[in-house]
């Protein structure tokens, strides 16, 4: 097919896409491939999701055999934090109004204990 310089400069093209391109995509690709889970986790609201992410992490660095695992723990539902929680998806990011009521109650702590201080006095006296 190709003769002389043609297969030469054919050569040369195959050689640098097979040293250079080829590995850059096919590490970009496992990469992206490592880090579903993780998405699918972060989307769904999973409440383990850091662990998720720490398991993807890891199937990296043992070259993909946690992977299968990681993929099928961001599709279950976390049956036992709903027991616990009364849900199954995760709300960090929800104001739960904890800061105002704690605000309100050390306010009523505090006139309790005043309110108490000034009976101990009235008795003393």
């Amino acid at each position: 097919m190709f003769h002389g310089e043609t297969l030469d400069s054919v050569a040369n093209v195959i050689a640098w896409f097979a040293l250079i391109i080829a590995p850059i995509v096919l590490i970009t690709v496992f990469l992206m491939l490592h880090i579903l889970p993780e998405k699918v986790a972060h989307k769904r609201g999973h409440p383990q999701l850091g662990a998720i992410k720490c398991l993807c992490l890891l199937s990296l660095v043992f070259g993909g055999l946690l992977w299968p695992i990681a993929w099928l723990w961001a599709y279950t539902k976390p049956v036992l934090h709903k027991m616990a929680y009364g849900t199954d998806v995760d709300h960090p990011h929800e104001p739960t109004g904890g800061e105002e009521s704690a605000t309100t109650e050390l306010e009523q702590l505090r006139a309790r204990v005043a309110e108490l201080e000034a009976q101990i006095k009235g008795r003393k006296v």
